[in-house]
């Protein structure tokens, strides 16, 4: 009788991701500093906004509790 053997689960799970991953088309320095500073503009651009909301509901807020 032959024996079949299986794989492990886990050496399958990396081989099938470092698969995967030559497979991914990855973007250029320049690219991802573009993608990078624009995250960090949104989330700054949120932030100051959700402040300033915060803030005028605060004072809102204030003023019913007074």
């Amino acid at each position: 009788m032959e024996r079949v053997q299986r794989d492990n689960a886990l050496f399958r799970y990396f081989r099938e991701t470092r698969a995967e991953l030559r497979k991914v088309v990855w973007p250029s320095r320049k690219e991802a500093t573009r993608l990078s500073l624009i995250v960090v503009s949104v989330l700054v651009t949120l932030s100051v906004f959700l402040g300033v909301v915060d803030y005028v509901f605060a004072q809102l807020i204030g003023l019913i509790v007074r």
